[in-house]
């Protein structure tokens, strides 16, 4: 079976990881753009450490806005677990991604803990058009403008103040929030923009001001969120970071792989995804792309085949139902390389003789 490739050509892989080496070399500003595991991630970073590149998640939009409300604006987390245990009104602000329905039906298929089980959960969603996930029973709130001006004119109702457009089924969120002991507001940065992210925790905080309340960070991407906290332990910063002088340099404006290629700043993008189809192709731009395929990536310099993680081969990923990484255990074993192996493979094929970091 074929699993690399020069062009269309097949070819051993050993060839293919030279080629792409050699690509690096000759590179004046490469970059890359990652989704996958924790390993994959690691191997990234220490390849773009020796080549000067600039890394970030593919299609990383969402996973930066999630990073900037830790980094800039901060706020108030909880665990899965705590929020399995003791949050008794949950409050989802926004559409969340379906890999996390299962833990929202899970939440409502089960009580509290804080009044002994007796009681069950009340869910509100936030925005006339959010889906309820796992079709939950949820009261809904919203206002005419959208999900932004439903977020401020709650947090703005809750404070007391008169607003140019009333939240609907506002009452019964006061009611239950005054009677809650644990309210939790769930959310992430697919459908929210910053000023959303921003305006929740807000609202946390004035909440916070009379009773306990906190959010439940579940992220646009468990391979991006994985992959900003094995970034942050290796170099110090999270994705958009750049190597290219020597230390590592953090800027979400400058080193958004993305605004890179758009405005021509790079020569070479390396892309690393269990998905093929998710591998972007840009004309005058050289492409290396490490993705699960059986065929050639259409325009790629070189495409080197790799199993999915927690399929393929055993990994270490992001859950967003523990809050924290978790060893996976291979589905369905192949023979496949994981993305680890072949830019560790990549590397051996650079000039320098020095080790490639962990």
């Amino acid at each position: 079976m074929t699993v690399a490739w020069i062009g269309d050509r097949g070819v051993p892989v050993a060839e293919a990881a030279k080629h792409a080496a050699g690509l690096l070399v000759t590179s004046l500003c490469p970059v890359f753009s990652l989704d996958t595991d924790v390993h994959g991630t690691r191997a990234a970073i220490a390849l773009a450490q020796r080549t000067g590149a600039a890394y970030d998640q593919l299609e990383g939009e969402a996973v930066a806005r999630e990073t900037a409300q830790y980094t800039d604006k901060g706020g108030m987390f909880i665990a899965p677990g705590e929020a399995r245990r003791r949050a008794d009104v949950v409050v989802i602000a926004g559409e969340l991604p379906a890999a996390h329905y299962d833990l929202i039906a899970e939440l409502a298929n089960a009580a509290p803990d804080l009044d002994g089980g007796a009681g069950k959960r009340q869910f509100f969603l936030i925005g006339a058009d959010t889906p309820a996930p796992g079709n939950i029973k949820a009261t809904r709130l919203s206002c005419d403008g959208g999900l932004d001006a439903t977020l401020a004119a709650l947090r703005a109702q809750c404070a007391g103040r008169k607003t140019a457009r009333e939240v609907a089924h506002f009452d019964s969120f006061a009611k239950a929030l005054a009677e809650a002991k644990f309210p939790v507001f769930t959310f992430c940065g697919q459908s929210l923009g910053a000023l959303g992210l921003e305006m929740v925790q807000g609202l946390i905080a004035d909440i916070n001001r009379k009773q306990r309340a906190s959010a439940l960070h579940l992220p646009a991407s468990e391979n991006g969120w994985g992959s900003t906290q094995a970034s942050t332990w290796t170099t110090g910063f999270a994705l958009r970071t750049g190597l290219a002088r020597g230390p590592a340099e953090f800027d979400p404006w400058r080193f958004d792989v993305a605004r890179m290629i758009a405005d021509g700043e790079a020569d070479l993008h390396l892309v690393v995804s269990a998905d093929a189809g998710q591998v972007p192709t840009h004309k005058g731009l050289a492409l290396i792309a490490i993705a699960r395929t059986d065929k050639p990536v259409a325009g790629a310099a070189v495409t080197i085949a790799i199993g999915e993680p927690g399929i393929d081969h055993d990994a270490v990923v992001y859950s967003s139902r523990v809050g924290t990484l978790a060893a996976v255990e291979a589905k369905a074993p192949s023979e496949l390389p994981s993305a680890a192996t072949v830019l560790r493979q990549i590397a051996e094929h650079l000039p320098h003789e020095e080790a490639l970091p962990c």
